[in-house]
């Protein structure tokens, strides 16, 4: 993974709605390492939304994740990759972003979709390991080892966030120590 900045990296927390939740294994384990994600972003003032599917139907983002990164974007869709919806790609386009960080569910549909799509769009993606799931968890290792041949990085939140700091001289290491310890 190279080094990122701010301005090109963006955090995508995608369709983390509590109507899901029940078909999914380790939920509530999910929803925490999103909100680690979140908070670190936010801390290295990296960009950061989120994606909801078809959010009439199936309601919107968890509540606690979207404390988590206020005042962020929201994006409805339809399609299951979010690179899959005009306004998402415009949106992630105007912020130049390069680099996508991805969490949330579920890995063998739209995390699936989102990186392929991003991956041909030229971005550079990394799906954060231990912020993803599926319904069925052999599907999910299956999906993220195919992501991975196709050129995604696939790493633990901790790992991806302290590549970014990669000293302990950084101004948000201390802070982010917390953070690790808090959702430890």
């Amino acid at each position: 993974m190279s080094h990122p900045t701010a301005p090109e990296t963006f955090l995508l927390v995608v369709d983390m709605q509590p109507a899901f939740f029940p078909g999914l294994v380790g939920a509530d384990l999910v929803v925490k390492r999103c909100t680690f994600a979140l908070e670190a972003a936010r801390g290295l003032g990296l960009g950061v939304g989120f994606t909801e599917q078809v959010p009439a139907k199936l309601g919107p983002t968890a509540p606690e994740l979207l404390a988590a990164g206020p005042g962020a974007p929201v994006w409805g869709k339809t399609a299951f990759s979010a690179l899959g919806d005009a306004t998402i790609r415009a949106a992630l386009q105007a912020r130049g972003v390069r680099r996508l960080l991805l969490c949330g569910i579920e890995t063998p549909v739209c995390i699936f979709q989102t990186t392929a799509d991003a991956l041909a769009a030229g971005l550079e993606v990394t799906v954060l390991a231990d912020a993803v799931t599926a319904r069925r968890p052999d599907d999910a290792r299956h999906v993220l080892s195919e992501l991975s041949q196709r050129g995604a990085i696939v790493l633990p939140v901790e790992t991806v966030f302290y590549q970014m700091l990669r000293d302990a001289t950084h101004t948000f290491f201390r802070d982010y120590t917390k953070l690790v310890k808090k959702y430890g």
